[in-house]
């Protein structure tokens, strides 16, 4: 039985050498009698292809000739394949080693556990690196230089898959719940050479999620863009599928010693999910992250999913933080302080620094709970016990009430909660947006 014939596609060349300039200019259309977005071919392969034709007719019609492929970029620490394969992608092999030689082959296609995070760092290696797209050399990683050995890499899958054995991975799912890590696979069955392809999905990059972030192995080298879902053509013959072998991301300790209960190193999801009516998780996860960084003074409540303004002025506390100002500073997450922060890197907003937020109906406004624990040192602290003794729980004070936290402070605020009737995890002497509320009111 003959091998199938397919092939992953250059959807857009970006080679900017003046050849491939001058025939994008003279020859703007696809191959004649191909369909699809292939582009135009380097004229070095319109000779190879002559030249190729030339060959074939001379062996005569029983000694068929492979059609010669169009030039690639020169491998770095990629391992050749040797002969060009049968079909121009690639079909399902094993990893190559160091030598070229193929690895052991995987007995049955059982999913390797592995984070969202690792796969999209992952998929990172190889931008940096600008792999050199192939579909007949192996990269150092054993990995084979086309769009789905790029797909195999990043699921760190035991072979090198071809886009009609991908899906065996995993499983389909909707654009809604699309995530970081998971991929939009086009495989032709009918016709496997025309148009196949996969990508690697990134994270949305708009609000009405036309637009998403796309890592993909293709001409001259591996790439990351902003793509129109699900990519520039053929877009209804792409299926979102996830890995099965996606786990949960591990928390990561907070500040203190405590858990921040969310992702540890979550992907930055976008810019569409920040700002004036967003309404989200990420959300919700940024104040957390903030509040344990010391900008909880922006919080009258919460932090929760809907964006508010003490969002904004959080963020911004944390960015100054930084020693940016201007736009580096506007309030609103990027790529770079959403790093800083699932990372625990850069540096915490000084006690003072954010102001509290407005007063409301003269109710001084919450400065948030990261300003009342073990270690605060600050002038809400001493405002707070000042209002405790007006109020009649001054007792537990030997000396004060001062600037720093001490566990004079908490018995006085848990009195007071206990005097509104509150117990357990309600009286805990840790005062919260309600209990600053009732306290000042």
């Amino acid at each position: 039985m003959e091998s199938p014939v397919f092939e992953e596609i250059d959807p857009a060349s970006d080679c900017d050498c003046p050849g491939c300039v001058h025939w994008r200019r003279a020859l703007p259309h696809s191959w004649p009698g191909r369909t699809g977005a292939h582009p135009v071919a380097h004229p070095a392969a319109h000779r190879a292809l002559a030249l190729a034709a030339v060959a074939s007719t001379a062996l005569g019609a029983g000694h068929a000739v492979p059609a010669a492929a169009a030039p690639h970029a020169p491998h770095r620490p990629g391992v050749s394949a040797g002969d060009e394969p049968d079909n121009p992608q690639g079909g399902s092999a094993p990893l190559h080693g160091p030598s070229g030689r193929p690895a052991k082959p995987s007995v049955a296609p059982k999913p390797t556990a592995i984070t969202r995070t690792e796969i999209i760092n992952r998929a990172r290696t190889w931008v940096a690196a600008k792999v050199p797209y192939s579909m007949s050399a192996f990269w150092s990683d054993g990995y084979r230089q086309d769009c789905s050995g790029y797909v195999s890499m990043a699921w760190r899958l035991p072979g090198n898959e071809w886009t009609g054995s991908l899906a065996q991975y995993g499983e389909r799912i909707s654009k809604e719940e699309l995530q970081p890590g998971d991929i939009l696979l086009f495989h032709n069955a009918s016709d496997p050479a025309n148009g196949s392809h996969a990508t690697i999905f990134g994270g949305w990059t708009d609000a009405a999620h036309t637009h998403y972030t796309a890592y993909e192995q293709t001409r001259p080298h591996t790439r990351r863009q902003s793509t129109p879902y699900a990519y520039w053509n053929d877009s209804d013959r792409y299926v979102p599928y996830r890995y099965k072998g996606v786990t949960p991301e591990e928390p990561v300790p907070g500040k203190d010693g405590g858990q921040l209960g969310a992702p540890a190193v979550t992907p930055y999801p976008g810019a569409a999910y920040f700002g004036p009516g967003a309404n989200n998780r990420y959300v919700t996860l940024l104040g957390k992250m903030l509040v344990t960084r010391g900008a909880g003074g922006s919080y009258a409540s919460g932090p929760g999913p809907r964006w508010t303004d003490a969002d904004r002025r959080a963020t911004r506390a944390f960015q100054q933080a930084q020693g940016w100002t201007g736009a580096d500073a506007d309030g609103l997450p990027g790529p770079r302080t959403w790093e800083l922060l699932v990372t625990g890197e850069g540096k915490d907003v000084k006690d003072g620094a954010v102001g509290p937020p407005p007063a409301s109906h003269g109710v001084p406004g919450y400065p948030g709970r990261a300003l009342f624990r073990p270690g605060a040192d600050n002038a809400y602290v001493t405002r707070l016990g000042r209002q405790l003794v007006r109020k009649g729980f001054g007792r537990f004070y030997k000396v004060g009430p001062g600037p720093r936290w001490t566990e004079a402070d908490r018995r006085a605020v848990e009195a007071f909660q206990r005097a509104q009737g509150w117990r357990g995890g309600a009286a805990d002497g840790y005062p919260g947006p309600e209990t600053w509320r009732r306290l000042f009111s």
